[in-house]
């Protein structure tokens, strides 16, 4: 980070480590999925093709992080289970779960086409996440009991629901019958009324997806007389069982008892509220400004990886901006976002209640549905590039008491951009003209601003200040009024008005900017 007046900012930020030896899960969810599987049309009351993508993605969400050692999903949710000893970005609960969240969103869209390759993706799907601190392999296995019950009890539901609306009652018709029914009593109804068996209903619905890894015999490479060499590996597989919180379950396979623990006897009676006692979660500050920051993970290989322009990518940061700018239109509490490079903040207006200012759903939902439309933009910047590998990026939130302060945390965000870009300018100039990337350090290393200019425009030719603003400013993405229109209240004309997000390449550090949008942070403009 660069070294600036405004670095003060920094001390409102706040760590949210969850501390050894509890061990941590991460649970994900479909953000408004009902909705989403009404718009791609997923069969009722399950799609088989819609739970395995699920499951794809939890197969590769593991293989990514190797600290993850069991997985538990079913429908939109899965439950992703931390080695007890995983220092996993220094166990940071939002860096943990925006990094999940992200990775597993931008597999899902990146994977959309294996498993629905006649449908569209029609709008960005997105998800929800928390972390859960469990203090206890007792206080795991008793959450493990927690999620496949719901899920038997939330698919033997929706099942008669919707076998009942199949022949002909209407959805509140069906929820009348089944109101107050029991698990035997659902079991007969169908048996008695469809002739079908529960039991005999696919496994992957009734019971869930588990994910963990095992050993298997793989064949790394072929001899010169084409004998294949095997060597064990460890992959990701996925079982279904009756019950992954039983001790017979788990106690089978070594790899879990090995990172986490053994069940020493089984599970007794299901208490939920004892184990969402466990969540870890953080209500952030009332009245104050939040920032959401989201910062691309390993870019620095995924810009190589992708052949970004260096030192700066016009189309790369255009699709940053472009998709900032969705998120704006998503989440109207979102008032002003400024980004540089892999980087973006949101700033969400003081007196919001988005998601009543719980940390982990605000962080989880912004950063979710960025990388969705990451992904699903990308071909439109990159027409001619195929998107090798899925992006990832992690989230925090900060609150700030005041709209001064807020504008000291985006001028900081501005110097830093001005001073990276300029540096960065320099330092791959000098790597075009020959130099290695130690020589170009060696020769920046203490350098002030007007040294880097003077090397530009001595050496190279380049008058800084002539650059693209775009590079040295960064972007900021707002709501402007835009026009006005007429509506109709009770039965009367009233003109509204209409606002729209624009992108824009400014000095936001001196006070005039503010000046002349004063509805950014709700301050009434000044009377001469």
């Amino acid at each position: 980070m660069a070294n600036s007046k405004y670095e003060y900012v920094k001390s409102f930020e706040v760590e949210d480590e969850v501390f050894m030896p509890n061990l941590i899960i991460v649970r994900i969810d479909g953000r408004d999925f009902l909705r989403f599987s009404q718009v791609h049309n997923f069969e009722k009351p399950n799609d088989e093709r819609a739970v395995n993508l699920m499951n794809s993605c939890a197969v590769a969400v593991s293989e990514e992080y190797p600290d993850i050692v069991f997985s538990y999903g079913y429908s939109d949710e899965y439950s992703f289970v931390f080695k007890k000893t995983s220092k996993f970005y220094h166990r940071r609960a939002s860096k943990i779960l925006s990094l999940i969240v992200s990775f597993f969103t931008s597999v899902y869209v990146t994977k959309w086409k294996e498993f629905f390759p006649q449908k569209e993706l029609r709008y960005s799907p997105s998800f929800h996440a928390r972390a859960i601190c469990c203090a206890s392999i007792e206080v795991l296995q008793a959450y493990l009991a927690w999620r496949q019950n719901d899920c038997h009890i939330n698919n033997q539901y929706e099942t008669c629901r919707g076998m009942l609306v199949k022949c002909g009652k209407t959805e509140s018709e069906a929820h009348e019958i089944l109101k107050g029914t029991q698990k035997q009593e659902k079991n007969e109804l169908l048996f008695q009324q469809f002739g079908i068996n529960y039991k005999k209903l696919p496994e992957l619905f009734r019971q869930g997806s588990c994910v963990f890894k095992t050993e298997v015999e793989d064949i790394v490479k072929y001899n010169e007389n084409g004998a294949p060499v095997k060597r064990l590996r460890r992959k990701a597989r996925i079982v279904h069982s009756e019950n992954i919180a039983g001790k017979k379950f788990w106690n089978e396979h070594p790899c879990l008892v090995k990172e986490l623990g053994d069940f020493e006897e089984d599970v007794g009676k299901i208490k939920p509220d004892y184990v969402r006692s466990f969540l870890f979660e953080s209500k952030l500050m009332p009245c104050t400004w939040i920032v959401i920051r989201i910062d691309g993970c390993h870019f620095h290989r995924f810009s190589e990886v992708h052949e970004f322009e260096k030192p700066n990518d016009k189309q790369a940061l255009n699709l940053m901006n472009s998709c900032a700018a969705a998120v704006l239109e998503e989440f109207q509490d979102i008032t002003f976002s400024y980004g540089v490079s892999d980087e973006y903040s949101f700033v969400l207006k003081k007196e919001t209640l988005f998601y009543q200012r719980r940390a982990s759903d605000i962080v989880s939902v912004i950063v979710s549905f960025f990388t969705s439309m990451y992904v699903m933009k990308w071909k439109e910047f990159f027409p001619y590039k195929d998107l090798k590998y899925p992006p990832a990026f992690d989230g925090r939130a900060v609150c700030y008491p005041s709209s001064n302060i807020i504008r000291d945390y985006l001028a900081w965000r501005q110097v830093d951009c001005h001073i990276n870009n300029q540096y960065n300018t320099c330092f791959w100039m000098l790597v075009m003209s020959g130099n290695s990337k130690s020589e170009a350090q060696g020769y920046l290393k203490g350098t002030q601003t007007r040294e880097k200019n003077e090397l530009l425009i001595q050496k190279f030719g380049i008058d800084y200040n002539q650059l693209p603003i775009m590079f040295r400013q960064g972007s900021s993405v707002f709501r402007v009024e835009a026009e006005k229109t007429m509506a109709f209240e009770n039965g009367s004309p009233a003109e509204k008005l209409r606002n729209k997000v624009i992108i824009t390449h400014c000095n936001i550090i001196e006070h005039s900017f503010w000046k002349e949008h004063p509805s950014i942070l709700d301050e009434e403009p000044q009377i001469h």
